[in-house]
């Protein structure tokens, strides 16, 4: 009995092992009997824009599922391996809300939210606060306080003190709501002004100023407070139509000739254009081999995903180094920041410079 157990065991074993060898060729050559349908995107054809009624608001329509967009141009030079993922439905939501940022001596709260809807919201929280509203202009997105001198909340507020020796200086505070750099987003900053006397109009809001580490700390004392107030009134939020008219268009701009991406437009000063275009390339996971911020170039490796990785057998070996394959070029034009993207001198393979920016300009708008 047991040569007989024996010998049955051999012949199963005998018929498995042609089976086995035949599944790992299936599963090698799978992908040849798969259809590859990545092309289908590319090659399908635009649809018509959807139009509403005359008589329609369009502030009360958006688009529940977006299709993210691709130029006519950067869809002929597409990759299987760059087809864009779809569309994520919590791209438009930031991981923290109402977060107070800062660099190169500016400070503001980043809010989750369009400007229309924070203006009311800023100026319930201005009137509430003590600092009272003095003037206001939607369509310049500023709002400037009474003087803080004479109101004791505002005082308690800006922690000055309550018996003061000699003359203090006179502060009035203003208040900047803009489009943020990201869309949806907003940007509110906070600046004290000392002033001779009681202003009867309007200060303007110098964008290049230098401001003081006191000036700064107090902005984002205020900023702090304001982030409190908003997210204790969320279930209350109102739409300013007196808003409608703030300046709305968008801080980064991709301008094209013939649906070809030739440069972004960054309407920032050029340190904060700066760490944008870094936090893209980082969130856009492009190498980064060299950079210079006083040069204003990035140099990346923007190869194609297949030929940055060590393919099948990369379990053997660790993936390539990255290689210069692109330029990333930061320059300083009439008050903007343009960014182009160039092919690298020494580098043979397709140009994707175009391709380069529509990806940029996706992470930071």
């Amino acid at each position: 009995m047991a040569l007989k157990f024996r010998t049955e065991v051999t012949r199963s074993t005998d018929f498995i092992r042609p089976l086995s060898g035949l599944m790992l060729v299936l599963a090698l050559a799978g992908c040849s009997f798969v259809e590859d349908r990545s092309e289908r995107y590319v090659d399908e054809p635009e649809g018509k824009s959807l139009k509403l009624p005359e008589t329609a608001d369009e502030g009360k329509f958006t688009q529940v599922m977006p299709i993210r967009e691709i130029s006519a141009a950067d869809s002929g030079r597409m990759y299987r391996d760059s087809i864009p993922n779809p569309p994520d439905m919590t791209s438009d939501i930031l991981d923290e809300n109402y977060v107070v940022e800062e660099l190169d001596g500016q400070v503001w709260l980043l809010v989750n939210d369009v400007p229309g809807r924070l203006w009311p919201a800023v100026t319930t929280y201005m009137n509430e606060s003590g600092l009272g509203v003095a003037y206001d202009s939607p369509q310049l997105g500023l709002i400037q306080s009474e003087l803080v001198n004479f109101s004791k909340r505002a005082r308690e507020l800006l922690e000055l003190p309550d018996n003061p020796e000699g003359q203090e200086a006179r502060i009035a505070v203003q208040a900047r709501i803009a489009p943020g750099v990201r869309r949806k987003t907003t940007e509110i900053q906070f600046r004290t002004f000392e002033v001779e006397d009681d202003p009867d109009e309007l200060l303007v809001w110098g964008n290049r100023e230098q401001r003081s580490e006191e000036q700064l700390s107090t902005s984002k004392l205020l900023l702090n407070d304001l982030a409190g107030h908003l997210r204790n009134r969320e279930d209350s939020k109102s739409y300013s139509r007196a808003a409608l008219g703030m300046v709305s268009e968008p801080r980064v701009r991709l301008v094209s000739d013939n649906e070809t991406p030739q440069q972004i437009v960054m309407s920032l000063d050029y340190g904060r254009a700066w760490a944008e275009v870094r936090r893209s390339l980082d969130e856009a996971s492009i190498p980064v081999v060299d950079l210079n911020r006083s040069e204003g170039y990035f140099f990346v490796d923007f190869r194609p995903e297949s030929e940055r990785e060590s393919g099948w057998f990369s379990w053997f070996s660790d993936d390539p180094e990255p290689e210069h394959t692109f330029d990333v070029q930061l320059d300083e034009r009439d008050g903007d920041v343009v960014v182009t993207v160039n092919r690298a001198p020494d580098y043979t393979g397709d140009d994707r410079s175009s391709e380069l920016l529509s990806e940029l300009f996706e992470y930071l708008y």
